[in-house]
């Protein structure tokens, strides 16, 4: 059985640093790392207090000085006894403290299994679970507050309400089923109908929150498109602060798109620096060109860098053409230089034109708040933190949707109320496997064998 028995693992990263913590968990935790310390004795110390001394090895030679916090159920993470060691980091120290708690009997933690109990003992659900991953992996501040909003309950809280509702509602459609010649007045098929109906349209306000949801979690999918030698490698230099792509005075430097994630004022954007759009007889430049139309139609936001200091030509213009109909913003780069001012005519439609200089910076905040603006990032993120950022999550709604929506046409049909009750009952079941109250044991299997060992 997963709990009967204990477990350790390093909780921090590999490598040397200032400290390393060992966690260790289940019901022989504290005497596990008090028969190796040398200090305090823990069997007899209070709860969440920590204690100074030594960690020895079986011949009673110390391996480091150490930290050691006491945790008692079922106040902690997993809701078991808990030891944590507190030794210096470093990987030879490191090991040697987890091999000798080891050997006083505490088995090597699988990945994820920290959590995984956490989840079986009922401190938080898989969705929360889920979240824990969510936050050690965010790569912007938007998605790290979308991962603490639901470790906190804001989309279980939502699930568990609509999916509770169904429940109810099948109880209560019970009676129909049960006595289908008698009229009854507690339910009919118009209030199952109704009902359906709401749970379908709160279903479908989650499942709308998906792309906002891949939005915070990858970042705005941003592709930097333009003929070349206008500037686009040069923007993406200036955005990330650092020499990511080649600047030359060459035109077709950039053969092939450049991936970044970056955060420009707080807004996190996956830029893709693609080659310079144009007519070519060169095979590999041309391979370069078609990429970037690719990541051009499947971009979220669109920057058309044009060289302030020229008249549109044709090929600027083969840029425009292709981004018609995106989420696009026209910046006039190398004003530095040149005086855009003379093309704003020419672009008199545009919702958006930006004059910018990536070598100096000038208008990256009118570009950043025009991004805000364009994506409505305001509105990204909800007050109970029920944003959809998972694929599992979405698909599992998606299943939930549909059913609905059989339960609630079947029920305007006429149906019997035992067959409505079969979509109703799938419903509830897809919304359980959100929360982990009816997902498969193989399910929360791979689910926990994706976090890192230690967590």
């Amino acid at each position: 059985m997963l709990n009967s028995r204990t477990i350790a693992a390093v909780s921090t990263p590999v490598g040397t640093g200032g400290i390393a913590v060992i966690r260790v968990s289940g019901a022989d935790a504290v005497a596990a790392v008090d028969s190796v310390f040398r200090g305090a004795e823990l069997a007899n110390v209070p709860s969440h207090t920590v204690h100074y001394g030594h960690i020895v090895n079986k011949a009673g030679q110390v391996i480091d000085e150490v930290l050691v916090t006491v945790m008692r159920a079922p106040r902690t993470f997993t809701r078991e006894d808990v030891a944590e060691i507190s030794t210096h980091g470093g990987s030879a120290v490191t090991r040697a403290v987890l091999d000798a708690v080891i050997a006083a009997g505490v088995y090597p933690a699988e990945p994820g299994e920290f959590t995984k109990r956490a989840f079986m003992n009922g401190r938080i659900d898989l969705s929360q679970a889920e979240a824990v991953i969510d936050i050690i992996n965010a790569s912007n501040e938007m998605a790290r507050r979308s991962a603490v909003a639901q470790l906190g309950g804001g989309l279980s809280g939502e699930i568990g309400d609509i999916r509770a509702s169904l429940v109810h509602l099948m109880a209560r459609m019970q009676v129909l089923i049960d006595y289908p010649d008698e009229e009854l007045e507690d339910i009919d098929l118009g209030d199952i109908e109704n009902e359906c109906r709401s749970a379908k349209e709160r279903v479908k306000k989650l499942l709308e929150t998906a792309d906002r949801g891949r939005i915070i979690k990858e970042g705005i999918r941003t592709a930097i498109v333009g003929k070349p030698n206008v500037g686009k490698s040069s923007l993406l230099n200036r955005l990330m602060n650092e020499e990511r792509a080649i600047v030359t005075d060459i035109a077709g430097t950039t053969r092939d798109v450049i991936e970044e994630s970056v955060s420009v004022n707080g807004i996190p954007l996956l830029l893709s620096d693609t080659a310079g759009i144009r007519e070519t007889d060169d095979t590999v430049e041309r391979i370069g060109v078609e990429r970037s139309k690719r990541y051009l139609d499947s971009a979220d936001i669109v920057l058309v860098v044009l060289d302030a200091g020229k008249e549109p030509d044709e090929e600027d213009m083969a840029v425009l053409r292709a981004s018609e109909g995106k989420n696009r913003i026209i910046l006039l780069n190398k004003t530095d230089i040149y005086d855009g001012a003379g093309l704003s005519p020419q672009l008199a439609g545009e919702s958006a034109v930006i004059e910018i200089s990536a070598r100096t910076g000038a208008g990256t905040d009118e570009l950043a708040a025009e991004i805000e603006r364009l994506c409505r990032l305001d509105k990204l993120e909800t007050e109970n933190g029920a944003v959809i950022t998972n694929m599992r999550h979405k698909a599992a709604l998606a299943a939930a949707f549909e059913a609905l929506e059989s339960a609630e046409e079947a029920a305007a049909a006429g149906m019997p109320a035992d067959i409505v009750s079969i979509d109703i009952s799938a419903a509830a079941g897809s919304l359980g496997e959100i929360t982990g109250e009816t997902v498969s044991e193989s399910v929360v299997n791979d689910i926990f064998h994706s976090f890192c060992v230690g967590k």
